[in-house]
């Protein structure tokens, strides 16, 4: 599984996540100041899942049209520590019939949605 992480994901759960051995692209690294759009984009030619804080993603496909990556995980609270969105996102990849592909993941403290990507 490819992940892109998106400029506001932190350092130490990119570090994390690939310690575990997942690529993941990280927008700090190569893409700094990328917009949204952007971002899509390379997630769409590089076949990998957005790992994000941001919703506007949501705008950008289901409203506006864009093309959508193969799935996007949208952290939707504020991390305790820089490791967090790691850790859930590795224990989201360990439940039994739930998949990131063709989906809008949102991860809440308390629960997790998902909506089929168009």
């Amino acid at each position: 599984m490819r992940f892109l992480a998106n400029e506001n994901f932190p350092r130490s759960s990119v570090r994390y996540l690939r310690d575990a051995a997942y690529d993941v692209a990280y927008g700090t690294e190569d893409a700094v100041g990328a917009e949204d759009r952007e971002v899509l984009a390379r997630a769409v030619n590089e076949n990998r899942i957005i790992l994000t804080f941001d919703r506007d993603y949501g705008e950008l496909i289901y409203r506006l049209g864009m093309r959508s990556p193969i799935g996007i995980v949208y952290f939707r609270y504020q991390p305790l520590t820089p490791e967090e969105p790691a850790e859930n996102l590795l224990r989201l990849l360990n439940l039994e019939g739930l998949s990131l592909s063709g989906r809008f993941t949102v991860v809440e403290r308390s629960q997790i949605r998902q909506r089929p990507l168009p």
